[in-house]
């Protein structure tokens, strides 16, 4: 990990960052930029484990297997590529009642991958990952994407990508469909646009459900949650000044001043 700009007593904080994850391994794995290592899933369910210490793994992983199982003999039989991401979308959406909701922006719940399932709400980047959860299972490989504004999963075919909205009811998008909506609604290049198509690896879709949760968690004023969120953040970008100067803002919001003061 990056220390070289950091002073001593922000480096003896970071120590016990680490210690703070010591239960993590997923994110933990993250710390060390060992992405190809990560699982995904458990890497996101670490997370909602910062809202209830106690957090039991098994109950999400054993629905998630499930719906795996429930379509995999679906995925052997359909007739395209189009045709495989309905069957995953039909699924999670049409039978089991999953899909965006704007209310779900309001509340961490709407982040959390166990909340997701128990809700069957949830935003663009916890519906994606759940539905990276359940491919993986099914045997279909997909990545996700961090779009601006937008979290997406991709699908690779013989031809060019296509895309999965999750947050819409899973609609299926063609490459030249998401080309033209990060264009026209982020006001970017073809060039730019291309590159923000790029799969993301789970350090970059981490940090993104990370900063999601701060902004909810700020919103709502909850500074002890908020502060759980920026340890992480800083424990994954701790030379960045902004995650630093965050650090010191929110440990004063949410009642310690101490530890405020080494970064201050």
């Amino acid at each position: 990990m990056d220390r070289i700009a950091l002073g001593q007593e922000e480096q003896e904080t970071m120590i016990d960052f680490i210690g703070e994850f010591s239960a993590d391994q997923e994110f933990r794995k993250l710390l060390g930029r060992r992405d190809d290592e990560v699982n995904l899933t458990i890497a996101a369910l670490e997370l909602a484990r910062d809202a209830n210490s106690r957090l039991d793994f098994t109950p999400t992983l054993q629905w998630i297997a499930a719906r795996g199982a429930e379509i995999s003999g679906l995925v052997a039989l359909a007739s395209g590529d189009q045709a495989i991401l309905r069957v995953l979308a039909d699924c999670l959406c049409a039978r089991h009642g999953i899909t965006g909701n704007s209310m779900a922006y309001d509340s961490a719940d709407g982040s959390y991958l166990n909340r997701v399932i128990e809700t069957r709400n949830g935003i663009p980047i916890s519906l994606s990952v759940l539905y990276l959860a359940v491919a993986e299972c099914a045997g279909i490989a997909l990545r996700g994407v961090c779009a601006p504004g937008h979290f997406l999963v991709r699908y690779e075919t013989l031809h060019k990508p296509l895309f999965i909205d999750a947050f819409h009811k899973g609609r299926v998008l063609t490459f030249a469909e998401c080309l033209e909506r990060v264009q026209s609604e982020h006001q970017m290049t073809k060039a730019q646009a291309r590159r923000a198509l790029e799969p993301a690896g789970p350090r970059a879709i981490i940090t993104r459900m990370l900063n999601n949760l701060k902004a909810i968690h700020a919103h709502n004023e909850n500074w002890t949650q908020c502060f759980k969120t920026q340890n992480r953040l800083l424990a994954l970008q701790p030379a960045a000044y902004s995650e630093r100067r965050d650090w010191a803002l929110i440990a004063l919001k949410a009642g310690k001043p101490g530890p405020a003061l080494t970064m201050l």
